[in-house]
């Protein structure tokens, strides 16, 4: 290497210093200039082929080579705002990552599908407190001193003699006793038993409860919304099917089945081949329900019905387990966000 070559070389060099457009190329470039393996060090080792007389020369302008990669190189780290750093070094500059958006969990989000169902036929949403009275979430319902429901092995009872509701039909007790009829509601939310947790219960769960009073409400209009109800959920060729049963608080009173999903009505291991998955309870509501509230039954008649949301979530995601909903597993929720 002769002086002029150098020259071209310090040129070349500073050139492609000040074009560096990151820390990382700029750290590359100082290895490759003035590191152990670079051309400083080249340079410095050819001096002893350059002839004596030539060598000040050729030493001054090593040094000129240096001098002006190492300015470049700093004059460059200013520019790029930042300092050269190794790949992965923290660069303070770079915009922050937004985190990843989250998603409607699946019971929220069966509501919402709930809800908009029966906001096509007329249904509102009313709300109440989880932690409820003893005449809303029993008396006021009809249900005797003695039933089982009322044990403290079944419910959840605090100190003040306040509980944690049981189902969400105190919603309808509440609304009851602020609104004269008409009433047409739905009241999504939690409930609370002492059920001890396996694959298909929990002592938190979700309810939807529906309540229609009005003159001449019948089994008939019950029927229908249900029906339309289960079609638009499942599908238009899915069948309904009503079975005498007894609540306190309706009569008469029917469990609500849907032709299995899975079967088709056909009958599988799902449905244990009986081709129907119950749903929902059901019924006209009792005549004392109507007094407690302060209703008057022979003026107005009405059905309400109550059906669990974690069940629906199953048959509709394909969840075999309803902790799975309640694990916060991310990895498995992802899959319906």
């Amino acid at each position: 290497m002769n002086l002029e070559d150098l020259k071209t070389l310090t040129a070349s060099a500073t050139a492609e210093i000040q074009s560096a457009d990151s820390a990382d190329t700029l750290e590359a470039l100082r290895v490759a200039y003035l590191g152990r393996k670079g051309k400083l060090p080249e340079i410095m080792a050819s001096l002893k082929e350059v002839a004596p007389e030539d060598r000040p020369a050729f030493g001054q302008g090593a040094n000129r080579f240096k001098v002006a990669v190492s300015e470049a190189l700093e004059t460059r780290k200013a520019a790029l705002g930042t300092t050269a750093a190794p790949a992965g070094a923290l660069d303070v500059t770079r915009p922050g990552d937004a985190p990843p958006l989250g998603g409607n969990h699946p019971i929220r989000q069966i509501i919402a599908r709930v809800t908009e169902v029966f906001d096509r036929i007329g249904f509102t949403v009313a709300t109440g407190p989880d932690i409820d009275t003893v005449f809303n979430n029993f008396d006021a319902l009809n249900t005797p001193a003695d039933h089982p429901s009322r044990d403290p092995q079944d419910t959840f009872y605090l100190e003040d003699g306040t509980l944690m509701r049981c189902h969400t039909s105190p919603v309808q007790v509440r609304y009851m006793l602020n609104n004269p009829p008409p009433v047409r509601i739905i009241a999504p939310g939690r409930a609370y038993r002492r059920d001890t947790p396996d694959a298909t219960h929990s002592a938190n769960f979700h309810q939807v409860e529906g309540l229609y009073v009005a003159e001449n409400v019948s089994m008939a209009d019950l029927k229908g919304d249900l029906t339309y109800f289960a079609r638009e959920i499942l599908g238009p060729g899915v069948k309904t099917r009503f079975r005498p049963h007894f609540f306190p608080f309706t009569e008469p009173s029917v469990e609500v089945d849907f032709t299995c999903h899975v079967c088709k009505g056909k009958g599988c291991r799902v449905c244990k081949n009986s081709g129907w998955i119950e749903i929902a309870g059901a019924g006209m509501v009792d005549p004392h329900v109507f007094n407690a509230v302060g209703y008057d039954p022979e003026a107005v008649t009405g059905y309400a019905f109550g059906m669990g949301l974690e069940r629906i979530a199953m048959i509709l995601l394909e969840i075999d387990d309803i902790r799975r909903l309640y694990d916060n597993d991310v990895r498995f929720l992802r899959q319906f966000a």
